[in-house]
């Protein structure tokens, strides 16, 4: 075998720590309802034997209803994460469900830098429409 394959991309060898791959699918993340983030062009990151995350570029994400929190969680892999909260137009708001990496500590996490991923028990996450 030459090379390893995720969604459409040539990926890297699935036995490292921290894989990142983009992917053609579409992704529309909504929270009671509301649309908070909606891409085409999502990256996936495969961790050991981790169920692959989803992130979103943030240029996709409507960051007006996503706030700063204070607090910061630190991967050996990724580096410090830091959160949001997400806090919808009703005043209802989700603690923390968001978090990106400002800095992955890692090249091979350094795809995920710009993006955010949601907890997807916390969220209605649609893939291709599907939920």
């Amino acid at each position: 075998m030459d090379a390893w394959f995720k969604e459409a991309a040539q990926g890297k060898d699935p036995h490292k720590r921290i894989n990142v791959v983009e992917s053609p699918r579409k992704v529309r993340v909504e929270v009671n309802g509301v649309e908070v983030a909606n891409t085409t062009k999502p990256r996936l990151l495969f961790e050991g034997s981790l169920p692959p995350r989803i992130y979103i570029p943030k240029d996709d994400c409507r960051m007006v209803f996503l706030q700063p929190t204070d607090l910061t969680t630190h991967c050996p892999y990724k580096g410090i994460a830091n959160y949001y909260t997400v806090e919808l137009p009703s005043g209802e708001k989700f603690d923390n469900i968001v978090w990106w990496y400002g800095e992955p500590s890692t090249a091979d996490a350094a795809g995920i830098k710009g993006y955010v991923s949601f907890y997807d028990t916390k969220v209605d996450l649609y893939v291709d429409s599907v939920p």
